[in-house]
């Protein structure tokens, strides 16, 4: 069975920093892609960034040179180094692994931008 864990969200003032981890758990094949999605309220949930096994990333236009996401394929682990927060980057932030033709979920992590 296969788990996602996310943690590191929480409160934030605009222009500061989070960074993300999702751990992955379970029966894991290395270098399965790897991303970050968000829902907002009343949103369709988007993707934010995404990382190849290999390490090649990929970011949604509205993120590029703020967010960067990385990997551990050691540890199963990926994360989203949040910068220059916005409050329009307020959502659940979700982790999602890709293995054998199947797209795995963690919980999700609120992240939210206010002063």
């Amino acid at each position: 069975q296969v788990q996602l864990v996310e943690s590191g969200g929480g409160l934030v003032q605009p222009g500061g920093s989070l960074r993300l981890s999702c751990a992955a758990s379970g029966i894991i094949f290395s270098g399965n892609p790897m991303g970050w999605h968000r829902q907002a309220p009343g949103k369709q949930r988007e993707l934010v960034a995404a990382i190849t096994g290999g390490g090649s990333p990929n970011y949604a236009d509205s993120v590029k040179g703020r967010f960067a996401i990385s990997r551990d394929n050691a540890k199963n682990m990926v994360y989203l180094q949040m910068n220059s927060l916005k409050p329009e980057d307020t959502a659940v932030y979700y982790c999602k692994m890709h293995q054998q033709w199947r797209d795995y979920w963690g919980q999700g992590t609120q992240v939210t931008v206010s002063s």
